[in-house]
């Protein structure tokens, strides 16, 4: 690599360049997993609902639309460039929601990826919708797919399984008024389905400060241990405040973080030392 990391830690590094650049010195199927936020491109004059306060949508520069053909042209050169990195069984996650990940879906296609999976991330704490006109949006879509069709993928299937599903949701009976229902989207012991009902990241995670689109931490965690194995080398090409880097540090991964944005990088350097300090602390005791 010619490019120098702007942060570098034993399973932990950094660069703050554009993707492109940096997935071009990469060697080739050399990535176990890739998880990608990209710009969703919804960035303009409208307003959304914060914390209860009315917000601009814009999150910044690199969130601006430029137009259908040209914002589909980046996405297709993103992904090809990301399956040049990864290993014929390797994998890639893609995050957006309805402005962006159906140009994602047909680039996959159009690069001749094997999807596997389209998963629904349910926000139960999601805001409300402003102007009464529409649906509130309440999820996000994520697409799981496969570099090679006949590859034999990671999916640690009894871990999931298994998975201990916390999110419950108090009904009121119809019948005799008690409220003593209980709505679960996973029962442990029972096959994992593909809608999550995970909440938007709590306030802990934004303890240095917050992206505008950041993942819940829960989330990842649970793309990092469906679809990768310790000692795997994890991708994230649009980093943000690395989300995927706490979760894949956190359960033994390899983490490589891309973004362009100098205070996204510092905050993530910022959760990264706080979370392996905290690692440290425990494996003392």
């Amino acid at each position: 690599m010619t490019i120098k990391p702007y942060y570098k830690k034993p399973k932990f590094i950094l660069y703050k360049e554009d993707c492109l650049k940096i997935l071009a010195e990469m060697p080739e199927n050399s990535v176990d997993m890739i998880f990608a936020d990209p710009p969703y491109f919804l960035s303009s004059g409208s307003f959304t609902c914060q914390n209860g306060k009315m917000v601009s949508v814009k999150k910044g520069d690199w969130d601006l639309c430029n137009g259908v053909k040209e914002n589909f042209d980046f996405h297709l050169n993103w992904i090809e460039a990301c399956k040049k990195v990864l290993k014929p069984n390797g994998t890639i996650w893609i995050s957006g929601t309805y402005h962006s990940i159906y140009q994602c879906g047909f680039s996959l296609q159009v690069k001749k990826f094997h999807i596997l999976n389209d998963v629904a991330w349910l926000k139960p704490n999601a805001s409300p919708n402003l102007s009464c006109r529409f649906f509130t949006a309440s999820h996000e879509t994520l697409i799981w797919a496969r570099k090679d069709k006949k590859a034999k993928h990671t999916f640690n299937y009894k871990q999931m399984v298994e998975w201990e599903n916390n999110y419950k949701k108090e009904i009121k009976c119809n019948h005799c008024g008690k409220k003593d229902r209980y709505e679960t989207l996973h029962e442990k012991g029972k096959q994992m389905r593909s809608v999550w009902a995970i909440n938007t990241p709590q306030r802990v995670e934004k303890t240095f400060g917050k992206h505008p689109t950041q993942k819940s931490v829960e989330l990842l965690k649970r793309v990092v241990l469906a679809s990768t194995n310790k000692g795997d080398v994890i991708l994230d090409p649009f980093t943000g405040s690395s989300t995927t880097g706490m979760a894949s540090y956190l359960f033994g991964r390899k983490f490589i973080g891309i973004d362009m944005e100098k205070e996204y990088l510092d905050l993530s350097i910022k959760r990264f030392e706080e979370l392996d300090k905290n690692l440290k602390k425990k494996l003392k005791k």
